[in-house]
């Protein structure tokens, strides 16, 4: 029965998500460049445990808020399927975020501060920002780009100038790809009540934003170059994914439909890739 319940919690929080989120903390340590990592590994451990705890925390915080929408939407999520009770979800919640938070004070107090940002910035997300449209994508992007800004802060105490234009490059490029899947959900969201660009303003007019943020971080790309902070290496990379961010916006412009946008979303994650690729050759080539 403890095995089942244990098995139950873990399908609550989406351990890959977590997972994900926490090897970001350990890139972005990546991006500053240091070449002794290795005198930093306890650093490197809590940062994974607060970036999976805090979002595992946040996903438990999701599943108790949207329990109703899930009973008709996702039966068989734990809540509603009746294997967690809505006050045992805020039970996990509640010890993942502990458990987070005593990783980042043990990391370094600054790394404390913006484990607590980060955790409400989840939050706010999860409980209200859903349903709000371009708020909730902004949202979403600093929950992306944080990490990043985490790992940096755990290994050199300070937010490396290279790591935070990566994380601005992160923010603005998720921000778009956030508006372009809008228009990929728009009926659905339109039946629910979430306000995106699409739902409000039309297709076309959430494409024309969508592409001004990818257009945006194309524009940010060259500085690591121009203040010397990187090597050669980060050219050819940065170069492709700046090309295909470009490339796709002229996809989503030229057409804005459902079908079109789907493929551009998938697509930008790949140049997403390239990107922080660029960073990581650019600080050790």
């Amino acid at each position: 029965m403890f095995m089942e319940k244990v098995s139950t919690c873990i399908r609550l929080i989406r351990p890959v998500n977590c997972a994900m989120m926490g090897f970001a903390v350990i890139i972005g340590a990546l991006l500053t460049g240091l070449r002794d990592l290795n005198a930093y590994w306890l650093s490197l451990v809590f940062g994974f445990v607060t970036g999976f705890t805090l979002t595992a925390a946040a996903m438990a915080i999701n599943d108790y808020y949207d329990r109703e929408i899930d009973a008709v939407n996702e039966p068989k999520r734990p809540i509603p399927s009746g294997l967690v009770k809505p006050k045992e979800a805020l039970a996990v919640a509640l010890f993942l975020t502990v458990v987070g938070f005593l990783a980042a004070v043990f990391t370094n107090m600054l790394c404390s501060l913006t484990a607590v940002i980060a955790w409400l910035v989840f939050v706010a997300y999860t409980t209200i920002g859903k349903r709000s449209g371009l708020p909730g994508n902004f949202l979403v992007s600093t929950c992306v780009a944080i990490p990043f800004v985490y790992g940096s802060i755990a290994v050199s105490g300070s937010v490396r100038l290279n790591v935070l234009v990566f994380a601005s490059i992160a923010f603005l490029s998720n921000t778009g790809r956030e508006i372009t899947k809008g228009i990929v959900d728009v009926h659905g969201d339109r039946a629910q009540n979430v306000k995106t660009l699409a739902v409000r303003y039309g297709e076309k007019y959430a494409a024309l934003a969508a592409v001004f943020f990818y257009l945006f971080a194309v524009i940010l790309s060259p500085i690591p170059w121009l203040a010397k902070l990187v090597s050669v290496w980060f050219i050819p990379l940065v170069a492709a994914t700046d090309l295909g961010l470009v490339a796709s916006s002229f996809m989503l412009l030229r057409d804005s439909s459902r079908e079109n946008a789907r493929n551009v979303k998938k697509t930008v994650l790949l140049w997403f890739v390239f990107g922080l690729l660029a960073f990581i050759a650019g600080a050790y080539g």
